[in-house]
Parts: C-alpha cells; structure tokens; sequence
C-alpha cells in the first residue's frame, strides 16, 4: 500500500518565515546606501577609506555563502541559519554603538556574514515542502536578495533622513531577532544531511581567493586598474584559487564538489547568475543618482532621498510578485526557458531605459520591467541547481551560486562606479555623474544579460535532463507528471517509522513469478525510481541497515504509466507482507 509522506505535516509557516529571513540578511547589502555619501564625514575618514564599510559586507557575503552551505549540509541547515542570523544580530549591534572606523567595519562584516541564509532557506524547502510548493517557494527565496535591496534603500531613506542612522543597525538587528523566533518557532531541521566532515582547508583556501578576487575589483578604481597592488592581487587571486581547485579535486570530502559544478546544467547556470548579479545591481546604481540630481544639470530630477528611494521600491516588490507567476511559468515550460524569459525582458527594461530618464514617473517604469525580468531570472536559479546535484549537496551547489551573483554584483559595482567616474563633469572640486555615464552603465547591463542569454542556451533541455528533476523533485506537478510518465514505472522515498528519509536502502522489483525485475539504492533523500518490464503485478521489497525488511504489493497498469509509492519501514524486527 502507499503511505504518506511526511512533507504534509509540520510545514505551514515555513516559506513566508525563511523568505522574511532572506530579504533581511538582503538589506544588510543597502542598508548605508542613503548614507554613504556621508560616511567620510560621519565615520571622520577619507572617503576611501569609508568604502571599506561597504566592501567589507560584500567581501564576508561571499566567502560565508559557500561555506554556510557546506556546514548546512553536514550539520543541519536550520542550525546554520540561526547561526547567520544571530552573527548579523551581534554585527548590527557592534555597528549602532560605533563611530569608528576599525570597529564599524568588524560589525559590517558581520553583517554581511549573514548572506548564506539565503541558500540554507533553498535547502530547507527543498527538504521539507512538498513538490506542489516547491517551485513558487524557492522563487521568492531566490529573489528575496533583490527584494530586500529594493526595499531596504526608501525605508533606510526615511530613517535617516528622519533620525541618526546608527538607527538603521538598531532596526536590522530588531529584524534579525525577530526572524530568528520566527525560525524557531516554524521552521523544522532537515533530516537530510551530507555524510564526511568539514573541509576546512578547502574553506581558508576559497576565502583566500575569493578576498584576493574580489578586493581589487571593488576596491580598483581607487588604487588604479593597471596599478602594481590589483595586478599583484588578481595574480595572487588566480594562483591560490588554481591550487585550491587542485587539492579539492584530491579530497574525498570537498567544500565545493568541482566534478559536479563542471555539470553543464551547474557551470552555466552559475556563468549566467553572474551576469544576471551584473544586470541587478547597475539599475541601483544609475537610477537613486539619477533622480537625486539638482535639475540644474540639465537631466537630474531633482528627488530628495526618501523619493528616490520610492522611485527604486518597485524594483523589488515586483520581484516579490514575480514568484508565483515564474512557479506556473516554470511548472509549463521548465527554469531553463523562465531564465530566457527573464533576461529577455531585462534587456527590454534597460533598453527602454536608455530613453525613459527624464522624469520621475519614467524611472518607475523601468525599475518595474527590470525588476520583473530579474524575478523571473533569480527564481529559475535554484530549480536549475538542485535539478543537477544530489540532496545532500543542495546548500553547498546554492551557497556557490548565490557566490555567483554577488561576483556578478561586485563586478558590476567596480565597472559601473569607474564608468559613471571617468565620464563625470567636474564642477568646483565636485564630480557629477553625466547622462552619457547613465547610459553607457545602461548599455554595460544589457550586453551581460544578451552574454547570459547565450549562456542559458547551452543549459541541458529539460527532456534531456528528466531523470534528474524527478530526483530532485525540484518542478511543479506538471513538470513532475512529465518525468514520471517517461520513466514508465515505480518512484518514491522510503522513510523510517518516524518519517525520515532512508538513504542507501535497496528497493527490488519483484514480478508475479518471483524472479527479480529491478532494483535500486535511495539517494540522500530517500528517493527511488524503478522502471517496469511491462504492466502487471509486482512487489516492492525495501531492506536497510537498521530496519527490518518491508515488502508492498504494488500494480501497473497501462492507463497508469508512472505510480509513486512511499514505503515505510517498520523499526521492529518483524517481516510485512
């Protein structure tokens, strides 16, 4: 007989409580945006100098993504995302009761530590939803890095414009207790974890280069592109990260499988969130500068802070509503064709931005279509990741793609801000960005998304990549209809009596004259699948370590081309028959 799965109790509450957990540790990255114009003067600083409090979220934002995701995997996904979350808490309160420097960048760094909460929250969907929530579930965790971009810049607008901007660390910690009880509170832990033991050379190694990486991109305008120190630091970066790879390659137990990220499925998926983090971030960029302008240049629109701030709130908020019309999108056609769909209408965004810039209302519009277009690009990511690696792989494969998209931020921050920086007219000491800087940024975001265009096309079809998606169950119910149909037989997970998943339990096919028809191991999720010889009777016997055996009439009919069957393993020693 069929039993039920587990993933129908214990559930509500999970998907709005793990998406309000990524769109705080998202405002982590705009939090000083409104401010960072004066943080020379509020820190008692050079201004480059004060860039390393921006840098320094980034730089922690990306070296914890993939790590978080690893320890998740091996330790509990639910337990590493309290853990960002209380780190962030201590970051924020570190950075309210600070005005120096040193001290300031120690709590943002902290602050930006919490980013891998947004792939330990794709995870834990994965491992806890049903099939039928899955797929709209992990588009707005997926978007919810842009989603609390977008919202943090009006609201820490008003804060500051309104009250003294150490209130905007009070306030981010205030959210990360509160997202913290909530996660308590109705967020379960995964009982799907990785076998092996933390890498942790693999994890000074990749820290190593992806500081060395990152710090000349961000920090190159300031010290010179061509300048000794960024060459002598991208050469390091290259030569620590070759060796790195190397000896990951070497080990049994990885931070970072290499094998499986060099899938097609994984590598331009990661190629093409890259471009997409670079398409993101230039509208945040272009667009609060634009319309912060005196109109006395000519072509700035003369908006205070908070309006400016309003003006770029949609680009988030439709990223938001963008996920459950990606989750039908996608349940007809599959990720790969939503991420197309996306970037398609991102470049339609930024190419009709290049001619809406002269009022307030026209920049509303293009925040709109672009921010529709990333919604559907960010919520395709994680279907498209999971689809290609095992469950037990599913933090760390997300920790590096979401790696991706801030490579992809931070490259776009150091392309743009040299741009907007070389094209600036100079009037009394002052550089002021010019319309010609705004629309080449434009026309710099619109040739990634066409490169990630032709990097989505070199995605494996979703015909040619059934078996997986069946898998990792990682589609809507149409999508998983599909699977099952070509597979022409048996699937499902085999639990314990407590409704865990069994990893590596043996399920045999038996047909009605007793011969063997089939068999299969469990993956780390508990999932089987078993094609048929033909339609008819047969039994389903699963044995594992620990439990005694179970065997299940089964029947496939050829009306019935795919049954999905949970078997239940009894904990006694007793046989069912």
């Amino acid at each position: 007989m069929t039993q039920p799965t587990t993933h129908q109790r214990g559930t509500r509450g999970v998907v709005p409580v793990l998406a309000f957990a990524g769109i705080v540790v998202a405002v982590m990255q705009t939090l000083l945006v409104p401010v960072i114009k004066d943080l020379p003067t509020l820190l008692d600083t050079t201004p480059s100098n004060a860039t390393w409090v921006m840098t320094a979220t980034l730089l922690a934002g990306a070296v914890s993504t993939p790590i978080m995701g690893r320890l998740g995997d091996l330790y509990g996904k639910r337990r590493m995302l309290l853990t960002s979350l209380a780190v962030m808490v201590v970051g924020s309160l570190v950075c309210g009761f600070t005005d120096d420097l040193v001290v300031m960048i120690v709590g943002r760094a902290l602050q930006g530590f919490a980013m891998g909460a947004i792939p330990l929250g794709i995870g834990l969907m994965r491992d806890e939803l049903p099939r039928e929530k899955l797929g709209s579930a992990m588009a707005l965790m997926s978007s919810s890095i842009g989603v609390g971009g977008g919202l943090a810049l009006p609201l820490a607008a008003l804060t500051a414009q309104h009250a003294d901007w150490h209130a905007l660390f009070f306030g981010a910690a205030g959210l990360g207790v509160i997202s913290m009880l909530l996660t308590v509170v109705f967020v379960p832990e995964s009982k799907v974890k990785a076998q092996g033991t933390f890498d942790v050379i693999g994890a000074l190694g990749l820290s190593a280069g992806l500081v060395l990486f990152l710090l000349p991109i961000t920090k190159g305008s300031d010290w010179g592109w061509t300048s000794g120190l960024t060459l002598g630091l991208f050469g390091a970066a290259v030569l620590v990260l070759v060796l790195w790879g190397v000896m990951e390659l070497r080990l049994k137990a990885p931070l970072v499988d290499l094998r499986t990220t060099a899938r097609p499925a994984v590598l331009f998926t990661n190629l093409a969130s890259i471009m997409v983090g670079v398409a993101f971030y230039a509208i945040s960029l272009v667009l609060p500068q634009l319309l912060q302008l005196p109109t006395a240049t000519g072509y700035g629109l003369g908006q205070s802070m908070v309006v400016a701030g309003l003006c770029v709130a949609p680009l988030g908020l439709t990223m938001m509503f963008t996920a459950p019309v990606y989750a039908r999108l996608s349940a007809k056609y599959g990720p790969k064709v939503t991420l197309i769909l996306g970037m398609l209408i991102i470049a339609i965004g930024y190419g009709a931005g290049l001619g809406l810039m002269s009022a307030a209302w026209q920049t509303i519009i293009i925040a709109v279509v672009v921010g529709a277009g990333i919604g559907l690009a960010y919520s395709s990511l994680p279907a498209l990741i999971i689809g290609a690696v095992p469950p037990s792989e599913t933090g760390a494969a997300n920790g590096l793609n979401t790696l991706m998209r801030s490579i992809g931020t931070s490259v776009s921050s150091a392309v743009i801000g040299m741009v907007l920086a070389n094209t600036a007219d100079h009037v009394g000491g002052v550089a002021i960005p010019t319309m010609t800087g705004f629309r080449t940024s434009f026309l710099i975001a619109t040739g990634a998304v066409a490169l990630g265009l032709v990097f989505a096309l070199f995605l494996p079809s979703a015909r040619r990549s059934v078996k997986t998606q069946l898998r990792a169950s990682s589609e809507e119910d149409a999508n998983l209809r599909a699977a099952t149909e070509a597979l022409a037989g048996f699937h499902g997970r085999v639990l314990s009596p407590s409704g865990a998943p069994v990893a590596r339990a043996k399920v045999t096919l038996i047909d009605r004259r007793g011969k063997q028809a089939g068999s299969a191991l469990t993956d780390d999720g508990g999932r089987y699948e078993l094609a048929v010889p033909g339609d008819g009777s047969y039994v389903l016997a699963a044995t594992a370590a620990g439990h005694a055996p179970l065997a299940s009439a089964a029947a496939h009919r050829g009306d019935d081309r795919a049954v999905e069957m949970d078997l239940l393993l009894p904990g006694g020693s007793d046989v069912l028959a």
